[in-house]
C-alpha cells in the first residue's frame, strides 16, 4: 500500500496562496489583464492570441481550484501538473523578454529578465506545497 503524503502547515498556507494566485490570474485572463497576457503569447503559436489567453485562463482557474480543493495523491498529481504548466508557459516569458514587450509592469529588459528567474521558483513552490517533491524523492 502506498504511503500518504502529508504536508505541513507552512506547505498548506503556501498552497493556499498559490491556488488563490492562480484563480485570480485566471480571472485576469478574462478581465483586467487580458491584454497583458496577450503580450506573452509567442507569434509561433498557431492560434489567435486572445483565444490562447482565454483557454489558458480556464486552465489557470482549474489548476488554482484544484490546488485549493484536492487531497492526497490527487494533490501530488496537481503539483506535478502545475509545475508542468509553469514550464509550458515559460516560452511566453522568454518571448516577452526577447521582444522587449511591456506587460504586468515589466517595462524594462532588466525586469523582464528578472522574471525569467522567478518561473523556476513557482515550479518549486508547486512541487513543494503539494508534497509532490516529497513523493518524487520517495520513488
Amino acid at each position: 500500500m502506498r504511503q500518504e503524503i502529508h504536508t505541513t502547515t507552512l506547505q498548506n498556507v503556501a498552497r493556499g496562496l498559490l491556488g488563490t494566485f492562480m484563480v485570480v490570474a485566471g480571472i485576469g485572463h478574462f478581465t483586467f489583464a487580458r491584454q497583458d497576457f496577450q503580450a506573452q503569447v509567442p507569434d509561433f503559436v498557431p492560434l489567435d492570441k486572445d483565444t490562447v489567453v482565454l483557454l489558458s485562463g480556464v486552465v489557470e482557474i482549474g489548476l488554482g481550484l484544484a490546488l485549493l480543493l484536492l487531497k492526497g495523491r490527487n494533490r501530488v498529481r496537481m503539483g506535478l501538473g502545475l509545475a508542468v504548466f509553469y514550464a509550458a508557459v515559460f516560452p511566453g516569458n522568454i518571448y516577452q523578454y526577447t521582444h522587449h514587450l511591456s506587460a504586468f509592469g515589466l517595462d524594462t529588459d532588466a525586469k523582464r529578465l528578472g522574471r525569467l528567474f522567478f518561473q523556476p521558483v513557482l515550479m518549486g513552490a508547486a512541487l513543494w506545497s503539494t508534497g509532490a517533491w516529497q513523493a518524487l524523492k520517495k520513488k
